[in-house]
């Protein structure tokens, strides 16, 4: 299985690795390695996109999915004869910029749900703008107000803290989960958790940056009714 390296190294924008698997799929192929620093797409957070570089070759990665059988995928366009092989040794490079804009939304959400009391019924993290779908009840939700709360614990810089837990610690404490419509992995090990000190403590596989001053001021652009109890509150960039 592929070691997920983008835990360990959350900032890395490359990486040598060693190719073990090269499988067709349909109009293209997937590769697997050892390690990777790749995200795969999950917990409504995309899969990263970027290059793999070897003898003054570069192939495209479009996407990085997970695979219960192989690891983590990383999907190509390029056709087989074209890839690296079996045992070779080469670089993965992010579209970093993509990436760390992932970051920055994802620990932005985690700053949205913590400010808004009510379960979290879905979300898309996303380059420019992201959404966090919430089953409110009777709360109303004011964007102004929003808006300036979530860029006051962005100014606060407070930094995040990563830890693994016994699933045990989820039967426990299940008011953890805050998500509803993504529960975390079972019979995996242990499950990660961010912590945003005095703000927020949750279960959650995605990327994360390591401070909420690495945040750009955020603004709540729009708040949608989608049904009788459930709001979507879109984020976006100042």
């Amino acid at each position: 299985m592929t070691q997920a390296y983008f835990y360990q190294a959350p900032y890395a924008k490359t990486v040598n690795a060693v190719v073990t698997a090269v499988v067709t799929s349909g109009t293209g192929c997937e590769i697997y390695f050892d390690r990777t620093i790749f995200y795969p797409m999950g917990g409504g957070q995309p899969g990263d996109v970027g290059a793999i570089r070897f003898n003054e070759q570069t192939v495209a990665i479009t996407d990085t999915r997970k695979d219960p059988n192989f690891g983590i995928q990383h999907i190509t366009a390029t056709p087989i004869e074209a890839l690296p092989e079996n045992g070779m040794t080469v670089s993965l490079e992010l579209d970093w910029t993509r990436r760390y804009k992932h970051m920055q939304m994802h620990t932005a959400m985690h700053l949205m749900g913590a400010l808004i009391d009510a379960p979290v019924t879905g979300g898309q993290v996303g380059v420019d703008k992201s959404r966090l779908d919430f089953d409110v009840g009777d709360l109303q939700l004011d964007k102004g107000a929003l808006t300036e709360q979530l860029n006051e614990m962005i100014t606060s810089g407070t930094d995040l803290a990563f830890e693994w837990v016994a699933e045990a610690v989820l039967d426990a404490q299940p008011d953890l989960v805050r998500t509803m419509s993504v529960a975390p992995p079972r019979g995996a090990g242990d499950i990660r958790m961010v912590r945003i000190p005095g703000i927020d403590y949750q279960p959650c596989g995605g990327t994360h940056v390591r401070s909420l001053s690495e945040i750009s001021p955020m603004i709540v652009s729009k708040i949608e009714n989608k049904g009788r109890q459930n709001r979507r509150v879109h984020l976006v960039f100042a």
